[in-house]
């Protein structure tokens, strides 16, 4: 099966100073795959860049087969892919119900039955729809930004840390609806995550990142019982 994102030998970096070294990494369709490694391992700025929002230095980032290295991050939805950054930036002045439709002008007009989706998924988000985002919590927060995301209909949501700073309750919902998500409507996630135990019990792929280079690339089974591995990189 072809990759539907694939990144190939992929360099960047900041003010002269690589952080991602030649990064090879393939994500299948309908496929969760996480992001795994310490603090300074590259894994934000790999998102950023196979996401638009940083430039890279040299190789490619293809999605579906297209080369999408140059693409502006703008216009990511339009070609299927979202990507939720780290820190949970919904505009705090706008009502959720805004904040969500902003999501899917990158296809468009909003559709009224893409609104309801989402409030379908985030049952806290239909009952605050009207309020402004500024009253949300910190879990409420993230369901609007990953529902944000989903109203451009993405097939591969990029995540980075999800779960930092959220309760444990609030994390299993927030991964259980993304792999059913995944189950249900082939969805495809590329996530960053700090907390390696959780995201390996919702991937199905994980790939190890220490000074920009890829130390493991397995399945989250094989990642989860490599105890040298876990104790080296993960933290648990």
């Amino acid at each position: 099966m072809s990759a539907l994102l694939e990144t190939r030998s992929l360099k960047a970096g900041y003010l002269g100073r690589e952080v991602v070294r030649a990064v090879n990494l393939k994500v299948q369709p309908g496929e969760v795959v996480c992001l795994l490694g310490p603090n300074g391992a590259g894994k934000t700025t790999l998102l950023r860049t196979v996401s638009g929002l940083h430039r890279s230095e040299s190789g490619t980032v293809q999605l579906g087969g297209t080369d999408i290295t140059r693409v502006a991050s703008e216009k990511m939805p339009g070609l299927g892919m979202s990507h939720v950054p780290e820190g949970r930036g919904v505009i705090t002045e706008l009502s959720v119900d805004e904040n969500l439709r902003l999501g899917g002008l990158a296809r468009g007009r909003v559709k009224t039955d893409e609104l309801e989706r989402i409030y379908s998924l985030f049952p806290p988000l239909d009952e605050r729809r009207h309020v402004a985002a500024a009253t949300l919590s910190g879990g409420e927060r993230q369901m609007l930004v990953i529902g944000r995301a989903l109203m451009a209909r993405p097939t591969v949501l990029l995540l980075d840390e999800p779960s930092l700073g959220l309760a444990p309750r609030i994390v299993t919902q927030i991964f259980d609806l993304l792999r059913g998500l995944v189950v249900d409507e082939g969805l495809t996630v590329l996530l960053v995550e700090q907390n390696a135990r959780s995201a390996l019990s919702v991937a199905d792929h994980g790939v190890v990142l220490n000074l920009g280079t890829v130390v493991a690339d397995e399945s989250a089974t094989v990642l989860a019982a490599d105890d040298q591995l876990r104790h080296a990189y993960l933290g648990f």
